[in-house]
């Protein structure tokens, strides 16, 4: 065990160190995990494309830019979906990843729903969170959270597989949620009644993440003193560095009226005042010992203390006889005219919240029904609010039928969701596109709260085929360019652009200082040197002169090892992803 894990509470389970293996039938239907296979098996670890089926919302006037639609609904198991988003993240600003991630993954009660399977072994449904887990985690802002909602069957092994996965230093809470009233009628066959889910809130990095607390606005009320000055003053002084104008005790007047902005607070300068606070050790220093200058009840006005509305503050001294006390009056605070919530009092977010009737009552929201595991849109809202704000992006890869990205939508946040079965994609497609209607917008939900009046898009997509069939040869029912992107990502390079010699189509990809040329295509032919010369000065044309290459081509290359030079290596396709995959048995 390494020094940095020394002493960290890890759990252990059969087959940790490898991934499950899913199938699914005709119709795309899961059936329960076929086996255990290597982490690096091509069926578990390949980084497949994503291929667009559909946009929703587009006026059919606009240009199409697939690019441009931020919000991504995507078929496919989500564990080669979000291996496909990781690659397609390394191209990113680190500001335009997840935000936030709310996922609501089955709960393992041991039994089958009619929309969807729930019945895993421990170490099955433990291997299948680490492995999404920890691909998640690397889709996140660095000042991401991550929302995990769960019952009590599996909450104790997902704590201890979150504080793996992010560290238990990045835990922030625990949020409990009761989803059913307690006097709610139970089958005679339940001894406990079970009201209460959890939800794990964990952040990427504790230190940069940002929550947004509610706040209680400033209050102005104690600002509710005038000094009205009578007579101007001929009596300046200069005291600790500052100009100090000084009024007699029949020069101005004090009065206490309506509280506002414009309004003086009052505070009396004793006491730890005295030491801690800068106005009170003016006083102190300078002030408190003026009678015999200045008479009883002098008015003090020095400029250059605060940081208040005005650029000075008024001090009393003392008023009468063998008195020390005084006292001063200070404007309101800069910050606060420019930001009264901000500047208010932070509420602490509550971990019990009581949402028995917002469950009770979600089982139609958005239009589709979901008789069991539907999250009522108020409860997304509540967390999106608390954990990013407008613009964000929102991953849930458990989508089901489609809260998470209808409440994102209507809050303003972009968002991806993915979801593997076909009953609840469709569900997910008829909610989205009755919240983009801006005829007849949506008014379920949070509707009301957020005066949502439709519109925005969204682009339905499925996770791609691999790019080997089951006897490792080539799938060229995929685009070439899919395949080409594809052995890019295998080998950490990012997709750069397609270029054309004569009738030959080649593509260039890129990290680091490394570049990577592919030449495929479903006609094998061979690569004789002269093509390869002009391909290569091509290259430089565009990327300049001695860079190191690497070329990936199922074709025969007509050169002599010999011949090359030492900044080019050919890898030949498909052996090489054979070396660096496992092709399984079947």
């Amino acid at each position: 065990m390494s020094e940095e894990r020394k002493g960290s509470l890890e759990l252990n389970w059969i087959n940790k160190d490898k991934s499950l293996l899913y199938e699914y039938d005709e119709d795309g239907e899961p059936v329960r995990p076929k086996k255990w296979v290597d982490k690096d098996d091509l069926r578990v670890a390949e980084p497949r494309n994503l291929k667009l089926v559909d946009i929703y919302g587009m006026n059919p006037i606009e240009k199409f830019n697939e690019k441009s639609i931020d919000n991504k609904l995507i078929r496919g198991d989500n564990l080669l979906v979000l291996r496909s988003l990781v690659e397609e993240f390394k191209e990113r600003d680190p500001e335009n990843k997840v935000k936030c991630v709310y996922i609501d993954p089955p709960y393992n009660i041991g039994r089958a729903f009619k929309d969807y399977h729930d019945n895993f072994e421990h170490s099955e449904w433990l291997s299948m969170m680490k492995d999404r887990l920890e691909l998640i985690k690397k889709l996140m802002r660095k000042d991401g959270i991550i929302c995990v909602q769960i019952d009590d069957r599996e909450a104790h092994h997902l704590k201890c597989l979150m504080d793996e996965v992010f560290g238990n230093q990045n835990f922030l809470a625990p949020i409990y949620v009761q989803t059913v009233y307690p006097d709610k009628t139970l089958k005679q066959d339940r001894i406990f009644h079970d009201i209460i889910e959890q939800i794990l809130v964990y952040s990427k990095n504790k230190e940069l993440c940002k929550v947004y607390q509610d706040f209680e606005e400033y209050s102005f009320d104690k600002y509710k003193y005038y000094i009205n000055e009578i007579d101007e003053t001929d009596k300046v002084v200069e005291l600790g560095g500052k100009k100090v104008e000084i009024f007699t005790k029949d020069s101005y007047e004090i009065k206490e009226d309506t509280p506002s902005k414009e309004g003086l607070k009052e505070i009396w300068a004793s006491g730890t005042i005295l030491d801690i606070n800068s106005s009170g050790r003016f006083f102190r220093d300078h002030l408190s010992e003026r009678v015999e200058d200045d008479g009883l009840g002098a008015l003090y006005k020095v400029y250059g203390i605060g940081q208040d509305s005005f650029d000075y503050r008024y001090f009393t001294g003392p008023k009468r006889k063998g008195a020390t006390k005084g006292k001063y009056y200070q404007g309101v605070p800069k910050k606060v005219l420019q930001d009264p919530k901000e500047a208010g009092k932070k509420i602490s977010i509550k971990t019990y919240w009581d949402m028995a009737a917002e469950f009770g009552n979600c089982r139609h929201e958005g239009g589709v029904e979901l008789k069991s595991g539907k999250k009522p849109e108020k409860l997304l809202y509540k967390l999106l609010d608390y954990f990013s704000e407008e613009g964000d992006l929102v991953l849930d890869s458990f989508l089901g039928s489609g809260t998470t990205a209808a409440v994102a939508h209507k809050m303003n946040r972009k968002w991806i969701g993915v979801e593997l079965l076909p009953n609840q994609i469709e569900k997910s497609i008829d909610r989205l596109r009755f919240v983009i209607d801006s005829q007849k917008p949506d008014r379920t939900g949070i509707s009301e709260k957020v005066k949502w009046q439709g519109g925005g898009q969204f682009a339905f997509y499925e996770i791609g085929g691999s790019i080997l069939e089951k006897k490792g040869k080539m799938n060229w029912s995929l685009a070439e360019e899919d395949i080409v992107k594809s052995i890019f990502w295998m080998y950490d390079y990012k997709f750069k652009e397609e270029l054309n010699y004569d009738d030959l189509t080649f593509y260039i990809g890129k990290k680091k200082n490394k570049f990577a040329i592919s030449i495929i295509s479903q006609d094998i032919e061979i690569i004789r040197k002269e093509e390869l010369d002009n391909i290569l000065d091509l290259f430089k044309e565009e990327y300049g002169p001695n860079k190191e290459i690497e070329i990936y081509t199922n074709y025969g290359v007509g050169v002599d090892e010999k011949d090359l030079p030492n900044s080019l290596t050919i890898r030949k396709v498909p052996d090489c992803i054979l070396e660096k995959y496992k092709l399984g048995e079947e």
